[in-house]
């Protein structure tokens, strides 16, 4: 029996093998379930409804994902996809306790044509369709309310995005700094969505309709924030991201970050190819608003907007390809390398022919951090194609520095494959050495051994002869023969042993002389064929 938390409530649910739903003992809610075919597939969907239930859609879409990247047929994964992307939330209705879904990120496009939608229904059972269907149907109805009202709307010149409270329920400096943006720019003229003052009337109704229809008419975004929490709060990521995706996906839009009392490289990555605004710069207001009035002028007036394949060039929001390349350059030099070479593909998007940006993709590849360092990689590098894009973008210098380091790795391997050519000669002579040597040894050993055995023999010969026949006349001839040649070999044996000591004790040079003398090697140490 798997157990899995509820995906309404976050009660657990004892779920039986291959049940496709459920009813939570805790919210009485019936529901979809997953393929509970594993244990990680269990965590991957609790983990990603935890998130889903508190709003942060964007990264529980991320685990739904991936999930699908290791079953395309489950349907509960699509299913979730589609509650991200619509932003669906239950809440509790306080009369019936029944989950109601509300949304949050309303869309044009009708949940029956979302592609995700289809495959849920496709690779659903009976069950599971007939809650998908209803479930679709009350969100689709929710939605048109939502377009219905937010149709009435007037169009925004700008939206500010901020957060309005902090986690005590404190108004934040935020506010009071979006406040102050909010009357400047209301005195230019614009018309500006800032919820402390644009939904103050609208308390006990839905904030959606309202918000979708500033997200969808605003021309310029500005996203405000002094501390890098604030820009990443649910609520917050949840207006921003919106904006972007429409931008993403051809609006004319601008996006302007603007933060205050914080490092600017603690902005979100989707901001890294924009030019944010430091607050507390010096005549910063009126810049804003000077850029702000001439995104929001006519359309024949008005700048492009590009984020990564749309084009940026505004005053506010210009080519932030140069900004990437300093993120890349910090991250290059903190070690994170894939980080690094995302900044650069970020900055490629805008300018695709930067030979600088190819340069630290090649060095993120090769997890080094300068270019000095590159002549130290161990194989050459020219079969890169980060190499070639570098060399075929670059000036002179940069492409005859990046030849410096491959004739260094070059001259190095060439160096090393001679060195234990090298080695092999030697130790190969040294075996061949080794081989005569020991053929030496042998030979000396049977001529040391043989006159003391011989020896022994003729004495014992002797002792016989002149026991058995001491009279008579020829013996003593014999006697005197076997003297004299135990006497010879005795004396040979001797010279013997003393040379074959002194062999033991020779060093290898004074051996390398023995064994050219004994004709073993010639005068450059190679042996000679016997």
């Amino acid at each position: 029996m798997a157990e899995l938390k509820c995906k309404f409530c976050g009660g657990s649910l004892a779920v039986e093998e291959g049940s496709t739903i459920a009813t939570c003992e805790y919210c009485g809610t019936k529901q979809t379930l997953p393929k509970l075919s594993e244990k990680k597939r269990v965590l991957l969907f609790d983990r990603a409804n935890h998130y889903r239930r508190n709003n942060d859609f964007d990264k529980a879409m991320s685990i739904y994902e991936q999930v699908l990247n290791e079953d395309k047929t489950d349907a509960e994964a699509y299913w979730s996809i589609v509650l991200c992307r619509y932003g669906v939330e239950y809440v509790e209705d306080p009369t019936t306790h029944q989950r109601k879904p509300t949304v949050n990120r309303t869309q044009f496009a009708s949940i029956f044509a979302d592609e995700d939608y289809k495959s849920a229904i496709e690779y659903a059972d009976s069950l599971q369709r007939e809650i998908y269907e209803a479930e679709a149907k009350a969100i689709d109805n929710i939605q048109k309310g939502i377009l219905s009202i937010s149709q009435k709307e007037e169009p925004f010149d700008v939206f500010i995005c901020y957060k309005e409270t902090d986690n005590a329920g404190l108004r934040t400096p935020d506010s009071v700094l979006a406040n102050d943006l909010y009357h400047q720019l209301t005195q230019e003229g614009l018309k500006v969505f800032f919820s402390r003052i644009t939904l103050e009337d609208k308390i006990g109704e839905a904030y959606e309709p309202y918000i979708f229809a500033a997200l969808n008419s605003a021309k310029v975004m500005v996203v405000l924030g002094t501390r890098p929490e604030y820009f990443k709060a649910v609520w917050v990521r949840n207006e921003w991201s919106r904006f972007l995706s429409q931008i993403k996906a051809g609006a004319k839009k601008s996006l302007v970050p603007a933060y205050k009392d914080m490092d600017p490289y603690d902005l979100p990555d989707e901001f890294s190819n924009l030019q944010a605004q430091d607050m507390s710069k010096l005549g910063f207001m009126q810049d804003l608003i000077r850029g702000i009035k001439k995104l929001t002028a006519k359309e024949e007036e008005k700048p492009a907007t590009v984020i990564k394949e749309t084009k940026v060039v505004t005053n506010v929001v210009n080519n932030g390809a140069e900004q990437l390349l300093k993120r890349a350059k910090l991250a290059l030099e903190d070690g994170e390398f894939s980080k690094a070479d995302e900044f650069c593909e970020q900055a490629l998007n805008i300018d695709a022919e930067n030979a600088e940006a190819y340069l630290i993709k090649l060095l993120a590849e090769f997890k080094v951090t300068s270019i000095e360092k590159l002549g130290d990689v161990k194989e050459p590098f020219d079969n890169s194609k980060n190499y070639k894009k570098v060399v075929r973008f670059a000036d002179g210098k940069l492409k005859g520095d990046l030849q410096n380091c491959l004739d260094k790795i070059n001259n190095r391997i060439r160096e090393e494959t001679e060195r234990k050519r090298i080695e092999a000669e030697k130790a190969e002579r040294e075996k061949d050495l080794l081989e005569k040597a020991a053929e030496i040894e042998e030979e000396i050993f049977i001529f040391k051994t043989f006159p003391i055995s011989l020896s022994i023999v003729l004495l014992i010969v002797t002792f016989i002869f002149l026991q058995i026949a001491p009279t008579v006349v020829i013996f003593p001839f014999v006697y005197l023969f076997f003297v004299i040649y135990l006497l010879a070999w005795s004396g040979k044996k001797l010279r013997i042993d003393k040379n074959y000591y002194k062999y033991l004790n020779m060093s290898n040079s004074e051996r390398q002389k023995a064994y050219k003398k004994l004709g073993v090697i010639d005068e450059n140490g190679n042996p000679i064929d016997s």
